[in-house]
């Protein structure tokens, strides 16, 4: 039997694909067990390629956020792109984001995740799981006035509904 997570994944990637076809990319799904890559991305004229990964969220989940593991802290690449795309609402959001930037912000969350105190100001144990969030000052308590320029609320806006941030070089 087929998970809800799963069909939700593919919701996602297949909503992206059709977001990409409307804006005039040529798009396709990658390879099944692809790393790192959900749809290949190209110009009508084959001078921009990029690759995307998709990460979906169907509303569930007090932080707004999306599933991410340490190794994303590491992907970096000029055309390799995510899309965050939110069916929480009543009509679907997407976040198209460099990976760069990604990497970023998941690293620096958690970095100083790990130096705060948590519950009953015990440390916070390190581990592989890493959030993508829009605004991690709902997770993370006390971020200095720098921290909440990065990290905290609308930080991703400027991100939202940014196909053209795939024809940048």
């Amino acid at each position: 039997m087929t998970s809800h997570s799963t069909l939700t994944g593919a919701a996602g990637q297949h909503y992206v694909l059709c977001q990409l076809l409307r804006h005039g990319w040529v798009a396709a799904l990658a390879p099944e067990g692809v790393p790192h890559v959900d749809i290949i991305v190209t110009d009508s004229k084959a001078n921009r390629q990029c690759a995307i990964q998709v990460k979906t969220r169907s509303g569930k989940g007090h932080d707004k956020g999306w599933h991410m593991k340490a190794k994303h802290e590491k992907l970096v690449s000029k055309t390799l792109f995510y899309c965050f795309v939110d069916f929480g609402d009543d009509s679907p959001t997407t976040y198209v984001i460099p990976a760069k930037v990604v990497a970023s912000k998941i690293r620096l969350s958690h970095e100083i995740w790990l130096h705060k105190r948590g519950k009953n100001n015990r440390k916070h144990k390190d581990n592989p799981i890493r959030r993508l969030l829009p605004d991690y000052s709902i997770t993370i308590k006390n971020l200095s006035p720098k921290e909440l320029k990065v990290l905290g609320p609308g930080w991703i806006e400027q991100y939202r509904e940014k196909w053209n941030i795939l024809r940048m070089k």
